[in-house]
């Protein structure tokens, strides 16, 4: 077994100006609105699932985070341990129920304390709480769009999300993909129009790796949109007009995601 070794980015992550827990149960809590009643619509960003098997997912996710940071697992814990599917009629209820207990699990948690992640470069329970945003605002735009409403993630929420994909859901030096994927072969920042907040990508020193910087410099080709809908071009939730920026370059830097 590989050593669980503590690594965390903690104290280099800006402090946010909202509050985490707050958006997770938020998002969580529209996800469930959005998901009551349209169980059997079609989910675009997750093509073969259906709004209920998305439900059964995020319930999933819920209960596997919950269970690694109240248990500070060094590990992932055993499937054997994993709940059984609710029936169709309790979905949603058992969905809100793990959704306000991995709240009030991670609102009690030391956010320095370790525990497994799937991301090397961070170990903790901040990661969580972090990706967590993340997770729930992406599906609670998917079970929104599949219910054939408009939403747009708040764009403090959407630019610390874009932040942290960045940071850990691309090919890095510090977790490079395998096998290799190409490479970026090129120079792009991301800006958004609603809030102060960019980001500059460029190849990285392992090839098939990126690297990123906050900022963009003022020759670098951009892309520029709504801190949300970058968020969700990331995903391949939608697509964007991509302005100065080569349409192929653009596509390379989605190729190098492992999300989405």
């Amino acid at each position: 077994m590989t050593p669980f070794v503590h690594v965390s980015y903690f104290d280099a992550v800006p402090e946010p100006s909202f509050d985490r827990l707050a958006a997770i149960e938020g998002h969580s809590a529209g996800f469930a609105a959005a998901a009551d009643g349209n169980l059997e619509a079609k989910v675009a960003g997750c093509p073969g699932w259906t709004v209920g098997d998305l439900v059964r997912h995020l319930t999933e996710v819920h209960w596997f985070w919950t269970t690694v940071v109240e248990e500070q697992q060094p590990a992932p814990p055993d499937e054997s341990r994993r709940p059984a599917d609710a029936s169709e009629d309790h979905l949603i209820e058992v969905f809100r129920a793990g959704a306000a207990r991995l709240v009030s699990v991670l609102r009690l948690a030391d956010p320095k304390a370790r525990c497994w992640t799937w991301a090397p470069a961070q170990q903790d329970v901040a990661f969580v709480v972090r990706h967590q945003v993340q997770e729930a605002a992406v599906h609670h735009w998917d079970a929104a769009h599949a219910a054939g409403r408009q939403l747009v993630i708040d764009p403090e929420v959407a630019a610390d999300a874009v932040d942290e994909f960045l940071t850990f859901s691309v090919s890095s030096p510090a977790d490079p993909a395998d096998p290799p994927r190409p490479a970026l072969e090129g120079r792009l920042a991301l800006i958004c129009s609603d809030i102060d907040a960019a980001w500059t990508v460029e190849d990285g020193e392992v090839q098939g790796t990126v690297v990123h910087s906050r900022g963009a410099p003022a020759a670098t080709p951009a892309m520029v949109a709504r801190a949300s809908d970058l968020l969700l071009w990331l995903y391949r939730r939608v697509e964007l007009d991509t302005g100065a920026v080569d349409g192929a370059l653009a596509e390379r830097l989605r190729a190098l995601c492992f999300t989405g």
